[in-house]
């Protein structure tokens, strides 16, 4: 995967890469960035985006054309904002971790979510290496915040967010 510092994470239909690639890269235009980097990852149904924009920003204005013009949205099933990419090594994931978690205020709740593709390392081994250095409660069910972990091969994507920083275009359709 060349795009090696995507700050979006785009989930469309297995052989709809493509076509997701082109949405997401007129969507974006339509927020500003016209020279965003959109490319498939090599993981089917999965694009990375690089876009100059604040990802968190990019989510609600997709939520925006969403909400006005849902038509505009034939490819694109989730998007998702990444603050950070480090090689899919546990101590890189957990220093990474440990940074962003400052955003889990104190009395907040988390859970870890792991979304992995191409890679040997466990579910349970990446959760125990992000955690490691969180000291907050743990919520399974209902975390005020979600550290997100993207696994692509080599390379993890990181977040720490809140539950509905997602987009999920067939739920908010409804």
């Amino acid at each position: 995967m060349p795009l090696t510092d995507f700050n979006l994470l785009i989930t469309t239909s297995r052989g709809n890469e493509d076509e997701a690639c082109s949405e997401a890269w007129f969507l974006l235009g339509e927020l500003g960035d016209r020279e965003s980097l959109v490319e498939k990852t090599g993981v089917l149904g999965l694009v990375a985006v690089k876009t100059k924009l604040n990802p968190f920003e990019v989510i609600e204005g997709f939520r925006r054309i969403l909400s006005e013009r849902p038509y505009e949205f034939r490819y694109i099933s989730r998007v998702i904002p990444v603050e950070t990419v480090v090689r899919t090594r546990l101590d890189e994931i957990r220093k990474a971790v440990e940074k962003l978690s400052k955003k889990i205020l104190e009395g907040e709740t988390f859970r870890v979510t792991v979304e992995k593709r191409h890679t040997q390392l466990s579910s349970r081994e990446i959760i125990e290496a992000a955690a490691a250095s969180v000291d907050r409660k743990v919520d399974l069910q209902n975390p005020d915040k979600v550290i997100l972990i993207e696994v692509l091969g080599g390379l993890t994507g990181i977040s720490v967010i809140k539950p509905d920083d997602i987009l999920s275009v067939v739920k908010e359709r409804r």
